[in-house]
């Protein structure tokens, strides 16, 4: 079974910059999309940015600061976030492989998430 385990998420003032990883055990699906999401409690969970077949996709929120990268031979799906700003902080989520159920897109896999803070 394919797991995903997220790191790098902290606590940083406004400005600051940090890296989240995504390590991915299992079954490998290196040709498959990836994922970035966010969530904070009480809201609906937001798409960040995605990886696949050498395209990224951003939010219009993220664009221009954040930048989505893999490792295949690390099996590891990062998102470098510069310029954080206080509306980053979230839980985020990595996430692979994805599907349509009902017009909805969905993933078959999810990280239990990094806390990314920023403050003031």
């Amino acid at each position: 079974q394919v797991q995903l385990v997220e790191s790098g998420g902290d606590s940083v003032q406004a400005g600051g910059s940090l890296r989240l990883s995504c390590v991915v055990t299992g079954d490998t699906y290196v040709r498959n999309w990836m994922a970035w999401f966010r969530q904070v409690p009480g809201k609906e969970r937001e798409g960040v940015a995605a990886l696949a077949s050498g395209t990224t996709y951003y939010s219009d929120s993220v664009k221009g600061r954040f930048t989505i990268s893999r490792d295949n031979a690390k099996n590891t799906l990062y998102l470098q976030m510069n310029s954080l700003k206080p509306e980053d902080t979230a839980m985020y989520h990595c996430a692979a492989d994805p599907y349509v159920y009902r017009g909805v897109v969905d993933f078959d896999y999810w990280g239990k998430g990094t806390q990314v803070t920023v403050s003031s």
